[in-house]
C-alpha cells in the first residue's frame, strides 16, 4: 500500500472525533454532530470547488457519523468524484463510503461502475485493487452483472501481478455466491483449475476457495483440480518448515492451504489413477506420522495449526471410507485426544468418531475405546461434549456390547442435562429394540426409561414398546408382570399408567393365577392411578376396564360401579362420559360372546419402520443424519422388533381387510403398492421385495404412507399405472453400476452421488430374508419435484438440503445373477431428471457363517468334486494384499472364516450356506494368495454350479 503522506492526517477530523468523545451526553453529541453535517452541507453546496483533500476528509467525517448510528442522506456524489482521483488515499475513502454507504439499487451505481471500470482496465494494481475490494463488499447482482466476464480475465492474465488475481479470485467467489447464474467459467476453467500450481502461495490460497466453491456446484467440470491438488498438498507436506518461511505458520508450512487442499478433495471421490491415489495416501500418511512426532512448540498456536491439518486429513479418511490401515489409524489418533486437557480437541474427537464408527473397517477399532467415552460421559463438565460423547457411544453400539452401553445411557440419563434428555431417551430406546435379543430385557429397559426420564419419554417410545410386546406371545406374560411391579411404586410416571393399563388389559390373564395379582388386584392397582392422570390417560384406563370385564367376569360388578359413579357417566369431558356410558351400557346387554368378539385380543401390528427412529431423525432436523452417521451397524438386531415372524406373517394377521401391495419392479423382483390381492408366477422371481402395508386405523397412531394407486387389470396395465407420469416421458438413463461392487463385502455406504443427488445405503440380512434402507439426500437449495422411484412410493417433493427415507423388505425365493435395477425421476429445476442404478442385492448377502473342523471341511470339499460344482479364477491383485482387509472382506462376504484349516497358513478358506426360501446352496471357498507375485487363486465350490460361477465373478473383483 503506498504510504500516507504528511498533510493527509486529516486534523479536522481527528479534531471532530475527539470533539465527540468528551460530549458528556447524548444531547451534546446529536448537537455537536448536526453542527458538523451543517458545515459539511454549507461546504458542499458552496460556491467554492472543494480541493481533493477537502472533500476527502468530509466525506471521512461523514463516514464517521454514519458509523455512530446517524443516518446520512447527502455526500455521496463527492465520495462518487473522489474515485476519479489519482490519490491512492482519496481513491480509497470514496471506496470506503461507496462501501458502507451505498445501496445497491442507487442511482449513482452506473456512475460506479464506470469508475470501477476505468481503474480495472489502468493496470495500476494498487487501483485494481481498491476496485475488486469494492465489487466484493458490494456484491451486488448489477455489479455482477457488469463484471463477471470480465474479472476471470484480470484472474488468468500472465501479466497480472499476484496481489491483483488474489483480490480478484476473492471477488469472482463474492459474485459467485450472491449471483451464480451470471458468472459462467466456461473457457476460463482449466486456466482458474491451474492457479493452483502458481508458484505464489497467496494466489494459490485465494483460488482454492474459489475452485472449492465452483467444484461443489460443477464438480464435473474442475476434476481435473484434483490431481493438481494433490501434487500441491504433497509439496507442502513433505517440505519442511524453512522451506516456506513466508508461509511458515509456528513450524507448520502453510497450514491454511493445506487445509483448504484437503476439504477440496473431499468435494471428490478417491481418484482413479493410482498413481494419484497413492501419492495422496502417502500424504494423508504423512500427516497421521505428523501428528505422533513431539511438539516444535509448547504454543498453543502451533498445536492448532497441527491439528486443523490432522482433523482435515481424518475428514478426507473418512469421505473416503476406502482405506482400512488409514481409518484404523485415524481412530487411533482421535483415542488419544479423547483424554487431551484441551476441551476442543476433545469435543473435535468424539464428533469425527462418531463418522469412524458407522465404517466397516474402522467400527471395532472405535470400540476399544468404550472405557474412556463412557468416562467421558459421566465426567466431563462440558455440556456439549457430554452430548457428542453420548452420540458415539449410540454410534458404536452393537450386539456385542448394546447391554453395556444401554445400562451407561440410563445411569447418566438420571443427572443427564435437561437439553439433551429427550435425544438420550430415544437413542436408548432404539439400541434396546435394535439389539434385543432377549426381550425381557427390553422390556425392563423401557420401564427402567419411563421410571427415569418419563416426562421425556414421547408416544413414540411406548407405542412401539406396546407394539413389540403384542407382536412377540414369548414376551407378553413377563411385560404383564413386570409392569403390574412397576405400578406399585408410590410414584408412578403417567407415562407407565399408560403402559400398564393397555399390558394388563390385553395380557392381564397370563399373571391373574397369582394370588398377589389376581384380577381386582390388578384393577384396584390401575384405579388407584386413574384420578391423577390426565383426560387421555384416562380414557385408555377405561378401555382397560371394559377389557377386564371380558378377561375377568369376576370383575364385572366392580367396574361396572365405577363406570355408574356419577364422575363418570356426568364427567364434564365429552370423551370420559361417552366412553362411560357406552362401556356400561356394552358390558349390561353384551353377551358373553358378542362381549368376547367386540373385545377380543389385539392382532399382532404390521412390521414397519420404527417411529422412534423417525422421531430422532425429525429432532436432529432436515438432512442432518447424512449417511456416514447412520445408526444401524454391520450386526443387526431382529427385523423391527417382529423376531421369528415372517415379514407377511405379521402383516397378515393384523387385519385380513389389508390387502397386499404388489408391484414389478423388474424381471427379479416383487414390491407392495395397494391393489387388490392377486398371485404371479413365484417361479419367474428370484427374489420379493416387500414393503410392509399399513391398516387403515391404527390404534397406536403409528403412522405410515397410505397405498396408492389402483387395482390392475393385467400385468401390463399395472406397469403403465406405476411408472406413468405426467409431461414428456424422460429420456431412458444408462444404468449407472459405479458404486455396486463396492457393496458385494459391505452392507452401508454411499451408493451413488453427483452435483444433486446422494444416494446411501444400509442394509441388514438374516437367513433369505433382508430390509434395505435408501437414503434419498438433496445436496441442491432447490426442491426436488414429482420424485418417484419404481420400488416404493416416496415424498413427491424433496426441499432443498433435506433427505428422505425408503425401506424395502426383501426375501430371496431362489439363486439369481441379475441385482434388480432401481429408476427414479425427478424434475429439478424444470427439467426431468431420469437415473437407472443396480442395487447392490448381490447372492452372498443371504449367506448364513458355518463353522467346520478341517476334517469335515475337507471332507466336503471332496464331495463337491464334480466339474460344474468347482469355479476357479487366477487373477491379478487389485488392491494391497493386506491380511486384515482380506480378512474383513471375506468376512464381510457373510462366511465364516475358517482359523486352522488350511494346511499352508497364508490361504484363506471360509465356509456357509446362501439360505433361499426353496434350497439351501452349500459353499466352500478357498483363497491361495501369492505376495511375491501379487496374484489370487480364487477356488469355489458350491452344491449348485450357477451359484459357484457368480460368486466367483464377484469376488475376484473384490481383491
Amino acid at each position: 500500500m503506498p504510504a500516507v503522506s504528511k498533510g493527509d492526517g486529516m486534523r479536522g477530523l481527528a479534531v471532530f472525533i475527539s470533539d465527540i468523545r468528551n460530549c458528556k451526553s447524548k444531547e451534546a453529541e446529536i448537537k455537536r454532530i448536526n453542527k458538523e453535517l451543517a458545515n459539511i452541507r454549507s461546504k458542499f453546496k458552496g460556491d467554492k470547488a472543494l480541493d481533493g483533500y477537502s472533500k476527502k476528509k468530509y466525506v471521512c467525517k461523514l463516514l464517521f457519523i454514519f458509523l455512530l448510528g446517524h443516518d446520512i442522506d447527502f455526500g455521496h456524489m463527492e465520495a462518487v468524484n473522489l474515485l476519479s482521483s489519482n490519490k491512492y488515499t482519496e481513491k480509497q475513502i470514496g471506496y470506503l463510503f461507496i462501501s458502507v454507504l451505498v445501496n445497491s439499487n442507487s442511482e449513482l451505481i452506473r456512475l460506479i461502475n464506470n469508475a470501477i471500470k476505468n481503474d480495472l482496465s489502468s493496470r495500476n494494481p494498487t487501483f485494481m485493487c481498491l476496485a475488486l475490494h469494492c465489487i466484493a463488499n458490494v456484491g451486488s447482482r448489477e455489479m455482477a452483472e457488469a463484471f463477471a466476464s470480465e474479472i476471470p480475465r484480470i484472474l488468468v492474465a500472465g501479466d497480472t501481478m499476484d496481489s491483483v488475481k488474489q483480490s480478484a479470485a476473492l471477488c469472482l467467489l463474492r459474485l459467485y455466491k450472491t449471483s451464480p447464474d451470471l458468472v459462467l467459467m466456461g473457457e476460463w476453467t482449466s486456466r482458474v483449475v491451474h492457479l493452483l500450481n502458481d508458484q505464489h502461495m497467496g494466489v494459490v490460497t485465494a483460488a482454492i476457495s474459489l475452485i472449492t466453491c465452483l467444484s461443489q456446484k460443477n464438480p464435473d467440470e474442475f476434476k481435473t483440480c484434483v490431481s493438481l491438488a494433490v501434487s500441491r498438498l504433497s509439496r507442502i507436506v513433505s517440505s519442511a518448515s524453512t522451506d516456506l518461511q513466508d508461509y511458515t505458520y509456528y513450524f507448520v508450512p502453510a497450514p491454511w492451504l493445506s487445509c483448504k487442499l484437503l476439504r477440496l478433495l473431499q468435494c471428490y471421490p478417491p481418484p482413479e489413477d493410482g498413481a494419484v491415489k497413492g501419492r495422496l495416501v502417502e500424504c494423508l500418511e504423512t500427516i497421521l506420522n505428523k501428528a505422533q512426532e513431539p511438539p516444535k512448540s509448547k504454543k498453543v498456536q502451533h498445536s492448532n495449526a497441527k491439528n486443523a491439518i490432522l482433523f482435515e486429513a481424518i475428514s478426507l479418511i473418512i469421505h473416503y471410507d476406502s482405506e482400512p490401515n488409514l481409518l484404523v489409524r485415524a481412530c487411533n489418533q482421535l483415542g488419544q485426544f479423547l483424554q487431551h486437557r484441551e476441551t476442543n480437541l476433545r469435543y473435535l474427537a468424539l464428533e469425527s468418531m462418531c463418522t469412524l464408527a458407522s465404517s466397516e473397517f474402522s467400527h471395532e477399532a472405535v470400540k476399544t475405546h468404550i472405557e474412556t467415552v463412557i468416562n467421558a460421559l459421566k465426567t466431563e463438565r462440558d455440556v456439549s461434549v457430554r452430548q457428542r460423547a453420548a452420540d458415539l457411544l449410540y454410534a458404536m453400539c452393537d450386539r456385542s456390547n448394546a447391554k453395556q452401553i444401554v445400562a451407561e445411557m440410563l445411569s447418566y440419563l438420571e443427572t443427564a442435562d435437561y437439553s439433551i434428555r429427550e435425544e438420550m431417551v430415544l437413542k436408548v430406546a432404539i439400541l434396546a429394540e435394535k439389539y434385543a435379543v432377549d426381550y425381557s430385557w427390553y422390556v425392563d429397559t423401557i420401564l427402567n426409561l419411563i421410571r427415569i426420564a418419563g416426562d421425556y419419554v414421547s408416544e413414540e417410545v411406548w407405542y412401539r414398546v406396546i407394539q413389540i410386546v403384542i407382536n412377540r406371545d414369548d414376551v407378553q406374560g413377563y411385560a404383564a408382570k413386570t409392569v403390574f411391579e412397576a405400578l406399585q411404586a408410590p410414584a408412578c410416571h403417567e407415562n407407565m399408567v399408560k403402559v400398564g393399563g393397555y399390558i394388563l388389559g390385553e395380557f392381564g390373564n397370563l399373571i391373574a393365577g397369582d394370588p398377589r395379582s389376581s384380577p381386582l388386584v390388578q384393577f384396584n392397582l390401575l384405579h388407584s392411578k386413574f384420578h391423577l392422570c390426565s383426560v387421555p390417560t384416562r380414557a385408555l384406563l377405561l378401555s382397560a376396564y371394559i377389557k377386564f370385564i371380558n378377561l375377568f367376569p369376576e370383575t364385572k360388578a366392580t367396574i361396572q360401579e365405577v363406570l355408574r359413579c356419577d364422575s363418570q357417566i356426568r364427567n364434564s369431558d365429552v370423551e370420559l362420559q361417552q366412553r362411560a356410558v357406552e362401556y356400561l351400557k356394552l358390558s349390561s346387554i353384551a353377551s358373553t360372546d358378542v362381549l368376547a368378539t367386540v373385545l377380543e385380543e389385539m392382532p399382532p401390528f404390521p412390521e414397519r419402520e420404527s417411529s422412534i427412529l423417525a422421531k430422532l431423525k425429525k429432532k436432529k432436523g432436515p438432512g442432518a443424519v447424512s449417511v456416514p452417521e447412520l445408526d444401524d451397524k454391520r450386526e443387526g438386531g431382529e427385523l423391527n422388533g417382529g423376531g421369528d415372524r415372517g415379514p407377511d406373517t405379521a402383516a397378515m394377521s393384523a387385519s385380513n381387510a389389508v390387502s397386499r401391495y404388489v408391484l414389478v419392479a423388474s424381471s427379479c423382483l416383487f414390491m407392495y403398492i395397494g391393489c387388490t390381492t392377486f398371485s404371479w408366477p413365484y417361479c419367474k422371481f428370484p427374489f420379493v421385495f416387500q414393503s410392509t402395508p399399513s391398516p387403515s386405523a391404527d390404534l397406536l397412531g403409528i403412522r405410515s404412507a397410505a397405498p396408492i394407486g389402483a387395482t390392475p387389470t393385467s400385468t401390463g396395465s399395472l406397469l403403465v399405472d406405476v411408472f406413468s407420469e405426467a409431461g414428456p416421458a424422460a429420456p431412458s438413463a444408462a444404468v449407472n453400476d459405479d458404486g455396486f461392487l463396492r457393496f458385494v463385502c459391505k452392507n452401508n455406504g454411499v451408493l451413488f452421488e453427483n452435483q444433486l443427488l446422494q444416494i446411501g445405503i444400509k442394509s441388514e440380512y438374516r437367513q433369505n430374508l433382508g430390509r434395505m434402507y435408501l437414503f434419498y439426500g438433496n445436496k441442491t437449495s432447490v426442491q426436488f419435484a414429482s420424485f418417484t422411484t419404481t420400488t416404493k412410493p416416496v415424498e413427491p417433493l424433496v426441499e432443498g438440503g433435506a433427505q428422505i427415507q425408503q425401506v424395502l423388505n426383501i426375501e430371496c425365493l431362489t439363486d439369481f445373477s441379475e441385482a434388480p435395477l432401481l429408476n427414479i425421476k425427478f424434475r429439478y429445476g424444470g427439467a426431468l431428471q431420469n437415473l437407472s442404478l443396480k442395487l447392490p442385492v448381490t447372492i452372498n448377502k443371504f449367506f448364513q457363517p458355518t463353522e467346520m473342523t478341517s476334517h469335515d471341511f475337507f471332507q466336503r470339499w471332496k464331495q463337491l468334486s464334480q466339474p460344474q460344482q468347482e469355479a476357479q479364477k487366477i487373477f491379478k491383485a487389485n488392491h494391497g494384499m493386506d491380511t486384515e482387509v482380506l480378512k474383513a472382506k471375506l468376512l464381510g462376504l457373510g462366511t465364516a472364516l475358517l482359523d486352522d484349516v488350511d494346511p499352508n497358513p497364508e490361504n484363506y478358506v471360509c465356509a456357509g450356506v446362501i439360505q433361499t426360501k426353496g434350497q439351501q446352496v452349500g459353499c466352500l471357498l478357498r483363497l491361495e494368495p501369492n505376495g511375491q507375485a501379487q496374484m489370487y487363486r480364487l477356488t469355489l465350490r458350491c452344491s449348485k454350479d450357477s451359484v459357484s460361477m457368480r460368486l466367483c465373478e464377484l469376488l475376484a473383483q473384490q481383491f
